[in-house]
């Protein structure tokens, strides 16, 4: 397909398609890598009302730099990925400190920044700074996999240098921004995973994978890993109207959200069981009583897939710091700590929030 066509008509279908997204309406480069974050992993659906909290609550870069960890991540609980939110953080901080915070909308300056990579400095610096430099997603690997017929797997090294110089051919130089956001949307809307809307598609004429019947085998991606299976259990630990909790301070998944006291297992166990094996467990005598054992909580995760029981226990006093070094929290004080979708959803279904 000859190149001008294809971008021509890319961007024909967007001005007549396209859907009505706040971040579309700025060239603030800001926002625009606000919106780029949170939509990663997340659909528009989702993002969207996160995207106008982090708006509302930071109306600037100055204001994101300012503010505490511990709110960001309150204010990204749901989204999953929490990397994402720490490495807003301190690209926040970093504009801030480096670039006087005039946050930058050149190539070249936003790889640098922590968080952003080819794609979404990419995304920035084509819509805020009309640079030609071609974004490659999801949807634009689908787009050019199936029209020009590619079967280079597209999570291969050569499949990655393959796709990026083609699109790197098409963008449209006089307006590379508006052509980006039009080949994303158009594999959002149009040339989507499942049942694409071929027979109503502007480049069907021109399609291989329309003419050769291979849409739903393209584009080529080589399987990854089975999902590790984890066995999570939660101990609820409550003296009064308080329970125990801390921050995540490891490498592991969900660094810096609150959790309960975590006794992981290579398989499933009795909750009873680990009660009278664990060494910190054995130091909460006297237990007034074990209220509540779940059921299995299941919470599927990018590379794992986490299998969750929560085990509430009263305790008759309060024990030492040294013997058991978390913090008690009140439940309106809970309500407030950014904590993992699996434990809100533990504490709304037992009434706890």
């Amino acid at each position: 397909m000859e190149v001008r066509f294809f971008s021509k008509k890319i961007i024909e279908w967007y001005q007549n398609n396209k859907r009505n997204l706040p971040w579309r309406e700025t060239s603030d480069p800001f926002k625009i890598w606000l919106s780029e974050i949170i939509l990663q992993q997340t659909r528009v659906s989702q993002g969207l009302p996160y995207y106008h909290k982090f708006v509302t609550e930071f109306p600037d870069v100055h204001a994101l730099a300012a503010s505490s960890e511990e709110k960001v991540l309150r204010l990204w609980q749901g989204l999953g990925y929490y990397t994402r939110a720490r490495n807003l953080h301190a690209c926040a901080k970093l504009v801030v400190k480096e670039f006087k915070g005039v946050f930058p909308s050149r190539y070249d300056e936003l790889i640098q920044l922590p968080g952003i990579g080819e794609y979404t400095a990419a995304a920035i610096a084509s819509i805020a700074g009309k640079e030609p430099v071609a974004v490659v997603d999801g949807n634009v690997f689908r787009v050019l996999a199936r029209v020009f017929g590619i079967e280079t797997p597209i999570n291969s090294l050569a499949g990655k240098k393959e796709f990026s110089s083609l699109a790197n051919q098409l963008i449209h130089s006089a307006d590379p921004g508006e052509y980006n956001q039009a080949i994303m949307e158009f594999g959002a809307l149009h040339c989507v995973p499942k049942n694409p809307k071929c027979d109503d598609c502007i480049l069907s004429s021109g399609c291989l994978a329309r003419q050769n019947n291979l849409q739903e085998s393209l584009p080529v991606k080589i399987q990854s890993r089975e999902k590790q299976t984890r066995y999570f259990y939660y101990f609820v630990v409550k003296h009064g109207k308080s329970i125990a909790m801390t921050g995540r301070q490891n490498k592991d998944i969900w660094k810096g959200l609150y959790e309960f006291y975590l006794v992981e297992k290579s398989r499933t166990t009795k909750p009873e069981k680990i009660l009278k094996e664990d060494e910190k467990l054995k130091k909460l005598n006297p237990i007034l009583s074990i209220e509540t054992i779940s059921d299995t909580y299941k919470h599927i995760l990018s590379h794992q897939a986490i299998r969750c029981r929560f085990i509430v226990i009263k305790l008759k006093r309060k024990p030492a710091r040294k013997d058991f070094p978390f913090q008690f929290y009140t439940l309106s004080a809970i309500h407030n700590l950014p904590k993992p979708v699996l434990i809100s959803r533990f504490l709304h279904d037992f009434g706890l929030l």
